[in-house]
């Protein structure tokens, strides 16, 4: 694991040369917020961190339900009883491990792995505009139907989930990179991706941090590309 620090965020980065599943802890003035869960295996050294900052993890922020961001969530949940796990509405349905559609949603499978095997259930679900400590929930749907970021209102610094990838090189949820294909290939509709990359891109981001790649300062051009890219791929 490899911890990296910007302004209040830090980095967990699990398995970072082989397939890079990243978590973030973000420092509030008296604790910590955890957005992902990462790995099954990843929530000792989570906690290590947390220890070795000084504060307690006092929310857990799902930005979706796919099972490298929730893998540790169970025994996170075991260990910090107190701790307030939350997610969006939509994809706290997900989290049961039901992937039906819901009515007026784009006709195509949901895909990625979701674990039907989570005991934890969220002490609240989120909507666009909810507030988190420092963090505001942005809802930005494609890679599942209930993804969402979360901008530190402090530094404009936002964390993305799966909307953008940076490993491989920084592309659109949904727009495949053969150095690493995988977001693009657990991506539900790659139509509503772009949109929600745009969305991300006006909110003029000042740090990029994506669920598989290193942190990126910033990123306004490198978002513009991908997008730029995405459109080129989406056009039949």
């Amino acid at each position: 694991m490899k911890v990296t620090k910007m302004n209040h965020v830090y980095q967990l980065a699990f398995m970072p040369t082989v397939f890079p599943v990243n978590c973030y802890l973000v420092e509030e003035l008296d604790s910590l917020t955890l957005i992902d869960a990462a790995l099954p295996s990843s929530y000792k050294k989570i906690m290590k961190v947390a220890e070795d900052i000084g504060k307690p993890i006092k929310q857990i922020v799902l930005t979706h339900a796919h099972s490298d961001h929730i893998g540790s969530l169970d025994a996170l949940k075991e260990k910090l009883p107190n701790v307030t796990v939350s997610i969006s509405t939509r994809d706290a349905i997900l989290l049961t491990g039901d992937k039906r559609l819901l009515k007026g949603e784009p006709d195509t499978p949901i895909r990625g792995g979701v674990p039907k095997t989570i005991q934890t259930k969220p002490d609240r679900t989120l909507q666009d505009g909810d507030v988190i400590g420092s963090l505001k929930v942005l809802e930005t749907p494609g890679h599942t139907p209930g993804s969402i970021s979360l901008i530190d209102t402090r530094t404009n610094s936002i964390i993305v989930g799966d909307a953008f990838q940076v490993r491989g090189g920084v592309a659109v949820s949904g727009s495949l990179k053969w150095l690493f294909p995988a977001p693009a290939m657990a991506t539900w509709s790659k139509e509503v991706a772009l949109q929600s990359a745009k969305i991300i891109k006006a909110m003029n981001p000042t740090l990029l941090a994506a669920g598989h790649g290193k942190m990126i300062t910033s990123p306004a051009s490198l978002l513009q590309q991908a997008i730029e890219e995405a459109e080129r791929k989406n056009v039949v």
